[in-house]
């Protein structure tokens, strides 16, 4: 995975309420021009961004668990952006969390990710957005949460508990690839900040491999950030290296298409990423082994029951709306035309035992996939205007049953809920 904290997952440099004032100074050309490349690998536009905005001057709003944030300005303006940061300051704050001032961010900012990131990247990130970024005068909005809630002090003793200090450093047996990736995918593309379930606390409950829980899905302002471990049936694990390559650069595949704040992830981040780092991410998350899911055998296509259901549709009401409103994209088979149209049967999505994001998606549609300038030609549209609950309920419960998915029912007051949540976040 718009309004939401960005992951896949989306999702990337959130939340910064840097607000105080510092002198600019020239940086090298090759040093900003790397912090860029950094910046787009930690997709800080998405979050820094609103929509008609500009970039990075904040005012994107984000909900959390305790209210509305919004995200700040960090173009070097002296007076309403970072502009009076020093480097040092720069790197507290992505590092600890903890604004010039003093102040504790929220940990929306995923700051337990960046404290990962390497001394000669904070530099260049910091020559960037000091000397390759045009300073806007925009003041933040303060967050919508209501006190108590508001304090920013017990984050203190968050970072105590939760805070993991100290860069990255190379895990001894693993090749020059598999710790690159290691980097990327734990420091600033914090892929665990969506894609790792958060503890009762809004902490990640794992920071990288070596937790059971890192990276095997999570719920995040009504989408489910997918499981990117080798699990079989929900995460990658039939996926080979160019399929996750290929969805890295371009948002789809043929074994699903991104949506929600994944597809930001895709237009501003990945796509933009060199080869060599995105191979690298791709060896990393291949060599995670299974964990999640529901522990269902391993999955296998069957068209044979969907197909006798599909020819006589009025025994079936999800199969008749899917007849009416999905099959001329996804087919008879369930099989779409991938990767320009995303497949139902076998999709990790679908089989999923959450289906906040296929509710989420039904109802609202996706952001245009835009690879290379192009729009991708066949975005999901949204049936929140056409569709009831149960009308959507009944088409969800059937693809999720289809094709031999063997997924669970969905119920009308599962989209009523994430139709009122999402409609009033918009």
């Amino acid at each position: 995975m718009k309004n939401t904290l960005k992951g896949f997952g989306a999702a990337l440099c959130v939340a910064l309420p840097f607000l105080t004032q510092a002198p600019v100074q020239a940086a090298d050309q090759a040093l900003v021009q790397r912090g860029a490349y950094l910046a787009k690998v930690g997709d800080c536009v998405a979050c820094h961004t609103a929509p008609k905005g500009k970039p990075f001057a904040g005012g994107l709003p984000m909900t959390t668990p305790m209210g509305q944030i919004y995200t700040t300005n960090i173009t070097p303006d002296q007076q309403t952006g970072i502009g009076s940061y020093t480097e040092e300051d720069f790197a507290k704050a992505m590092r600890e969390g903890v604004a010039k001032d003093g102040h504790n961010l929220y940990p929306a900012m995923p700051y337990p990710s960046y404290a990962k990131v390497n001394d000669d990247d904070m530099k260049a990130l910091y020559a960037y957005f000091m000397s390759g970024v045009a300073p806007v005068l925009q003041a933040n909005r303060e967050p919508d949460i209501k006190w108590p809630l508001n304090m920013r002090w017990p984050l203190k003793f968050w970072n105590m508990v939760f805070l993991e200090k100290g860069a990255y450093q190379d895990k001894p047996g693993k090749d020059v690839a598999w710790n690159r990736g290691a980097y990327l995918i734990q420091g600033l593309g914090h892929c665990g900040s969506c894609h790792t379930p958060r503890g009762i606390a809004f902490q990640e409950k794992a920071l990288d491999e070596s937790g059971s829980a890192f990276l095997t899905g999570g719920v995040l302002d009504g989408w489910f950030a997918a499981n990117l471990t080798g699990e079989h049936n929900v995460g990658l694990g039939r996926w080979n290296d160019q399929d996750l390559q290929a969805f890295l650069k371009t948002g789809a595949n043929r074994h699903a298409s991104a949506f929600g704040s994944m597809t930001s992830v895709i237009n501003n981040s990945t796509q933009g990423m060199n080869d060599t780092d995105i191979a690298a991410m791709s060896t990393y998350l291949k060599s995670l082994p299974p964990a999640g899911g529901s522990g269902s055998p391993p999955y296998t296509y069957d068209p044979q029951a969907t197909k006798v259901s599909l020819n006589r549709p009025a025994n079936d009401a999800g199969a008749r709306v899917y007849t009416a409103y999905c099959m001329h994209c996804h087919g008879v088979d369930g099989r779409g035309f991938a990767p320009m149209l995303a497949p139902l049967a076998g999709n990790p999505n679908v089989l999923e035992k959450d289906s906040s994001s296929l509710i989420n998606v039904t109802l609202n549609g996706t952001e245009d996939l835009v690879i290379g300038g192009i729009p991708a030609p066949y975005p999901m549209p949204k049936y929140a205007p056409v569709l009831n609950d149960q009308q959507i309920a009944d088409v969800l419960t059937f693809v999720r049953a289809g094709w031999n998915n063997g997924g669970s029912p969905v119920t009308a007051g599962d989209v009523a809920k994430l139709r009122k949540s999402t409609q009033a976040a918009r």
